[in-house]
């Protein structure tokens, strides 16, 4: 069962670092942010920074430690395989200062999926190890588990294994106001609209204001997004907004 919003008024915020020398050299497409984004979203949580790192221990610790000094909840994806380049797990116990250990529960974990002692080998067991202290992110998908440490969530980057990680974590998490969504359609460039958009951002600077060009059979257009967390102001915003695209 999910926790209640512990605090309806507070924003909560969260970083997301995806490692992987496979994003970087664009052979493998990142498809996790956009399912974290929306799940993060709907939990009342905003999702203020992504940022894409090498399979290298000292960019990975950098990384760590700046968001989780910054954000409510970091999130990793990537690096916690049996190869010799998954090294996030090893990267986040420096990160922390602490010793990297054998999880027992996580071994029991990963002998209940694989069968037998014979069958998790070195390079399976390495999935077995996190930093002293971490608590686990189940993985009904592939056994291996992920892990978390202080306010850092570290998953599996293949999308499958990582939505149900993520989905067995966010139940966890303290979140705030849910954020809200409209969206206006201006069949006009965002210069048509740039000027009153900024006016109108001044009038509600509780309101997020977004402008998104569209370029669809050869005719430019703007979808124009807002928002926040109170529904009767978003809906004002909206109305003042739509009559602002009518008077164009």
């Amino acid at each position: 069962m999910s926790q209640p919003l512990k605090d309806p008024q507070r924003i909560y915020t969260a970083a997301l670092v995806i490692i992987g020398n496979e994003i970087l050299s664009g052979r493998t497409q990142d498809a996790n942010t956009n399912y974290i984004a929306k799940g993060l979203v709907e939990r009342g949580i905003r999702l203020s920074e992504v940022r894409v790192v090498p399979d290298i221990e000292d960019r990975i610790i950098e990384a760590v430690n700046a968001l989780r000094n910054a954000v409510d909840y970091v999130f990793t994806t990537g690096g916690i395989g049996p190869t010799h380049d998954d090294i996030t797990a090893q990267s986040i116990a420096n990160a922390f200062g602490i010793p990297l250990i054998l999880h027992e529960e996580a071994y029991r974990v990963l002998l209940d999926h694989y069968g037998s002692e014979e069958a998790v080998t070195p390079a399976r067991a390495k999935m077995a190890m996190t930093p002293e202290g971490a608590q686990l992110i189940s993985n009904p998908v592939s056994g291996a588990p992920g892990f978390v440490i202080g306010n850092v969530y570290i998953m599996a980057g293949v999308p499958r294994i990582m939505q149900a990680m993520f989905d067995a974590a966010l139940e966890t998490l303290e979140g705030g106001a849910i954020i809200l969504s409209r969206t206006v359609e201006c069949p006009f460039p965002e210069s048509a609209i740039a000027e009153q958009l900024t006016a109108l951002q001044g009038e509600y600077p509780d309101i997020d204001m977004g402008s998104y060009p569209v370029y669809q059979n050869g005719e430019h257009s703007t979808s124009l997004v807002l928002r926040g967390t109170d529904e009767p102001r978003l809906s004002e915003a909206e109305r003042v907004l739509t009559e602002i695209v009518k008077g164009l």
